[in-house]
């Protein structure tokens, strides 16, 4: 859990910058990519997580600028791509500004559950996390090769001089 507010910015940071580099891969055929015929597209997905950061910050209290036209996605995977990336710096700054290392400490009422802002924060990472993951699944069945998040990808085994597991 997060100490000081220092503790989530760096490991911010790292997750934001991951989550970058998988949403950079993205192309426009890719955003249409379901896992069944009633799901969720790939860009909605990636949609959610990226404009549901100032929302659930806003939320907790905090005064982040929600994006306009949120209930849109939009068509462009460079606009998913630079939105999340706006969005992850400015929540930096918002919690830099608003909260401090004893605001951690403090407790809200977070879906039902009694947490401190050092576990809402932890779960917004986590928010994120999940998402990220079905986005990269969903970026390899439409045909993409996804960012290796916290490992090489299967197309990057040899590289590493990891042996090719069994099917």
């Amino acid at each position: 859990m997060y100490i000081t507010v220092a503790d989530f910015i760096r490991e911010w940071k790292w997750e934001a910058s991951l989550t970058q580099k998988v949403l950079n891969g993205l192309t426009e055929e890719s955003l249409k990519q379901k896992v069944y015929p009633e799901g969720r597209t790939l860009g909605r997905i990636a949609w959610h997580f990226t404009t549901n950061i100032p929302e659930y910050l806003a939320h907790f209290g905090l005064k982040a600028n929600e994006v306009d036209s949120a209930e849109k996605v939009p068509d462009s995977a460079i606009e998913i791509a630079e939105t999340f990336n706006q969005i992850s710096s400015q929540a930096i700054k918002v919690i830099e500004n608003e909260w401090t290392d004893q605001s951690l400490l403090e407790v809200q009422n977070a879906f039902g559950r009694e947490e401190t802002n050092a576990q809402i924060l932890f779960g917004l990472i986590k928010h994120i996390v999940h998402h990220r993951g079905q986005v990269t699944i969903l970026m390899r069945q439409a045909g993409l090769k996804p960012f290796g998040v916290y490992g090489p990808t299967k197309e990057d085994w040899s590289k590493t001089g990891i042996e090719k597991p069994p099917l």
